[in-house]
C-alpha cells in the first residue's frame, strides 16, 4: 500500500519520449489511481500543429493547461487519486496547473538528450516527430528547489526500475 491520499493528483511531467505515458499508468495502476493521458486533453488545432512538425507556444498551451487544470481540480474534488500526463515544459505551467489545486505532486521524469532520442527513435504511432525534441529540451525549464510538490526520477534504467523508483518517491522511501 501507498503513502498516498485521497484527492492527491500527480502530474508526470517532462520532454517527450521520456516515458511520461508508460510510466505514468504503471503507477496509476500500482496506486489504484486515475489515469488521464494529457495528450488526449490537447485541443485539436494543437495536435494538428505539433504533427506538422510546428512547436507550440504559449497561446496554443493555454487552454490544454486549463483543461489539465481541471482535472486536477476534479480529482481533488471527488476525493479520488489520480496520475494525469502532462510535460509541463515551465515553471509557468506548473504553476498553472497548480492554482486553486492543493494536492498536486509532480513527477519530473528526466534524463539526458542522448537517451531520450534513442527512446524517440524506439517510439510508434505519436504525434510528436524526433525535430521538436530538440525545441522541448530548450523550453524545459528545471524544477528549482523552491518547487517542494517536485519530485525528481531519473529514467536510466529499466522500465520496472524507473517504475519502482516513482512509487518509492510518492512514498517518501529512498
Amino acid at each position: 500500500m501507498t503513502k498516498t491520499e485521497e484527492g492527491n493528483s500527480y502530474v508526470f511531467m517532462g520532454v517527450s519520449s521520456c516515458g511520461k505515458s508508460s510510466i505514468g499508468a504503471a503507477v496509476a495502476k500500482a496506486l489504484e489511481a486515475k489515469f488521464i493521458d494529457g495528450d488526449d486533453l490537447h485541443p485539436r488545432a494543437n495536435i494538428i500543429k505539433m504533427k506538422s512538425g510546428s512547436a507550440l507556444n504559449d497561446t496554443d498551451r493555454a487552454p490544454w493547461l486549463e483543461r489539465i487544470n481541471d482535472a486536477v481540480y476534479s480529482i481533488e474534488q471527488k476525493a479520488e487519486r489520480g496520475v494525469i500526463v502532462c510535460s509541463a515544459l515551465r515553471r509557468h505551467y506548473r504553476d498553472l496547473i497548480r492554482q486553486n489545486n492543493s494536492k498536486v505532486v509532480f513527477i519530473h521524469l528526466y534524463g539526458d538528450f542522448e537517451l531520450v532520442k534513442e527512446r524517440m527513435f524506439a517510439r510508434k504511432a505519436h504525434f510528436m516527430p524526433i525535430e521538436l525534441l530538440k525545441s522541448q529540451f530548450d523550453t524545459l525549464e528545471m524544477p528549482a528547489t523552491d518547487e517542494a510538490d517536485v519530485i525528481q526520477v531519473s529514467i536510466d534504467g529499466s522500465f520496472a526500475e524507473v517504475v519502482q523508483r516513482c512509487i518509492q518517491a510518492i512514498n517518501g522511501e529512498k
